[in-house]
């Protein structure tokens, strides 16, 4: 698959995610003050890469992805509320995500926080929605992933290790890499296996795929590390250098940019090397997808 290819894969999956994203929550009795709030950072774009990797996942194993958009979705709602929490002053205090305003500075901090719980409640009831076109068993066991992984044993768990690691001398890097492990690559794990266990994928195929999704997550935060020191602020639609203002120890802190950039391709030949058994331009674009991650950087 040609980096064009690629793009324009992404692209297409990304839009069918923002077409279905820009009705979902109408008609569900939200009154219109959060609801706006709530669009506002739904729907301000990005890659979608979290509901792409489930869509994919699940296509790879068998099953159309129109079936699984709803799900797939729903984990953007996940995604989208982490970032309006840890953009308040009380978090990161972050006054620009994806090239605008945050959605406190938007609407104030108590609307954002309301808008935050909405999108992380909203999500389970949109999971649940596929039970009566996916066999509920299948549907359960994926949201019980998601749940684990958005909780405090996960993407919760890993802002509340972040917040105590900030400004904090000595972090190493076994704990830098279990805090992002949580905060950051679990919930990209649980869009790669939740693609699978939607599709009845065996034990077998559900294991690679989560090395898989460990493996790209790994990568990922590595690369977000990175670019926070040498990426271009209108490009990533988010200030750069905001990590060593606020005193956090990153990857490239620890170990510098060029080993950093080493360990990410690592994790992206692991995660390569988990799809060796699937052929086919499912698992082209998901090699292809994994090695992107750290070609943003090269």
């Amino acid at each position: 698959m040609t980096p064009q290819e690629l793009k324009a894969r992404l692209g297409e999956s990304a839009r069918m995610v923002e077409s279905y994203l820009a009705e979902c929550l109408h008609g569900r009795n939200i009154p219109e003050g959060l609801l706006k709030a709530m669009e506002y950072s739904l729907l301000a774009g990005g890659k979608r890469l979290r509901p792409v990797l489930c869509l994919a996942v699940a296509q790879m194993m068998g099953l159309e992805p129109s079936r699984v958009l709803p799900f797939a979705s729903s984990i953007e709602f996940i995604h989208t509320y982490s970032l309006v929490h840890d953009d308040l002053p009380a978090m990161d205090n972050d006054d620009l995500r994806r090239g605008k305003p945050s959605n406190h500075k938007m609407f104030g901090e108590a609307s954002a926080i309301l808008a935050g719980d909405g999108l992380l409640t909203e999500a389970f009831a949109v999971m649940g929605s596929v039970a009566g076109d996916i066999p509920a068993d299948r549907v359960v066991r994926a949201m019980v992933e998601v749940a684990t992984a958005a909780g405090s044993g996960g993407m919760v768990g890993g802002q509340q290790l972040d917040m105590e690691y900030t400004g904090r001398d000595g972090v190493s890097y076994d704990e830098l890499r279990g805090m992002h492990a949580m905060k950051t690559g679990a919930l990209i794990r649980c869009s790669c296996l939740s693609g699978a266990i939607l599709a009845g994928a065996s034990e077998e195929d559900n294991q690679r795929i989560r090395i898989y999704g460990e493996a790209i997550g790994a990568a990922f935060q590595i690369v977000d590390d990175i670019l926070d020191e040498v990426g271009d602020e209108a490009q990533l639609g988010k200030p750069v250098g905001s990590d060593i203002e606020q005193g956090k120890t990153t990857y490239p802190s620890l170990m510098g940019i060029d080993r950093s950039r080493e360990l990410a391709q690592q994790h992206v030949d692991r995660a390569i090397e988990q799809l060796r058994p699937y052929e086919g331009p499912d698992a082209d674009f998901l090699r292809c997808l994994a090695q992107y991650i750290v070609d943003r950087v090269s």
